[in-house]
């Protein structure tokens, strides 16, 4: 998908943002002199020791209207957190995130009620959404159609699978027709069909100048369905490009670790953050899943 020639103006600004999360720990070994012997001490006695986990590093960027960025990174690279952050349902530690619009991010669990039907969680999406009931009833076939889940929408959502569970929150985000939409695993749920409708609606999205944040663990869904990326790794910002660039450099470096060629992995790493991406070759080589990844 081609960027823009002409770019938006800025639509979300993020400005030296960092998280820590605070878990408990029972390698007190790994922790500084000072710091260890304070837990052993702690733990004769029976408390809890705990250390701080940085799950973002001093991030920064500008993103603009029309824009489509797709996040991709190993598990636990910090991108579900970086659309927290932006979304404003988790503060940041240090730093801040400026938007021209409020952010909306895929899924509005909190109106989301699990011994309810799909059907009535649709409605009450819609109404945290802030729908009137008269336009509810017009778009909810839209709505109940692009989740594609059948005649399930009639039952109780606790029966749903993960998947469908996705989709249905997918379709509900997608109707507030959001100028910022934040996307975080949406499209690996549900079968081609959906993937399909869904690619459609992102692009209807696009095709308003909104801006879309999009997280996959399928760099190859990156690549079609975004104009830009950014490759997270261990909290930290990496590259930030073109999508299909960004893209093949991080599935051709996560192809290396799989194969554990951690030299050639760890070459490639560096020429990505220096900004010179190496892009996997054309020929030759086994092909890239579309999953493929370290876990």
């Amino acid at each position: 998908m081609a960027a823009s020639e002409a770019p938006g103006r800025i639509s979300v600004l993020v400005d030296d943002v960092s998280v820590r999360y605070r878990t408990e720990t029972s390698n007190v070994d790994a922790l500084p002199p000072a710091k260890r012997v304070l837990a052993r001490a702690g733990q004769a006695i029976g408390l809890t020791t705990y250390t701080g986990v940085d799950a973002l590093k001093g991030i920064s960027f500008v993103a603009r209207e029309g824009e489509h960025i797709g996040l991709v990174g190993a598990n636990g690279s910090g991108k579900s957190t970086l659309l927290r952050v932006i979304a404003g349902v988790e503060p940041p530690r240090t730093g801040r995130v400026l938007a021209e619009a409020t952010p909306v991010l895929l899924g509005v669990s909190a109106a989301m009620m699990p011994a309810l039907t799909g059907e009535r969680n649709v409605r009450l999406g819609l109404l945290a959404l802030g729908f009137h009931p008269d336009e509810i009833t017009e778009i909810m076939p839209g709505v109940i159609k692009l989740a594609g889940i059948g005649d399930a929408i009639h039952r109780p959502m606790k029966t749903y699978s993960s998947g469908m569970g996705a989709r249905l929150r997918f379709a509900i985000a997608a109707a507030a027709q959001p100028s910022i939409l934040l996307i975080d695993e949406a499209l690996g749920t549900g079968d081609a069909a959906f993937a399909d409708r869904s690619k459609r609606k992102i692009d209807e999205l696009r095709a308003g100048a909104g801006t879309i944040f999009l997280v996959s663990h399928a760099a190859q869904t990156i690549e079609e369905m975004c104009t830009r990326a950014i490759w997270l790794h261990m909290g930290e910002l990496i590259i930030d490009g073109p999508a299909v660039e960004v893209a093949r450099a991080y599935r051709w470096w996560a192809h290396l670790v799989a194969k554990e060629d951690f030299q050639a992995a760890d070459e490639a790493f560096t020429l990505a953050r220096q900004g010179r991406p190496r892009i996997p070759p054309s020929s030759g080589s086994k092909p890239l899943s579309n999953h493929e990844g370290p876990a």
